[in-house]
């Protein structure tokens, strides 16, 4: 069962109740009794409960572990520098 909000067009009071989706909205104020409209609300959010919904989420840890067993090592250790093609000298300009 939903919960609506209403409000009040005397008073200005708002309030919830929650209600049958086939009931009859409320028409009158608890406080003032005067004339209640029903705000469009929001709704509820929907929460998926449970292991994870795509293979992506929630990994756990042995599969973590497994793959960052699985990376190859890096090539920047084990390859030497190569050698730059420009000048590591400024050039200065004259003006």
């Amino acid at each position: 069962m939903p919960t609506y909000d209403y409000k009040c067009n005397d008073c200005g009071y708002e309030f919830e109740k929650f209600q049958n989706m086939s009931d009859e909205p409320l028409k009158k104020c608890p406080v003032c009794n005067g004339n209640v409209k029903r705000l469009i609300g929001t709704g509820g959010g929907l929460i998926f409960k449970g292991s994870g919904f795509y293979e992506t989420d929630y990994r756990s840890d042995s599969y973590k572990k497994a793959k960052k067993a699985d990376k190859p090592v890096s090539e920047a250790k084990d390859s030497p520098k190569k050698a730059s093609s420009g000048s590591s000298k400024t050039a200065k300009v004259k003006k």
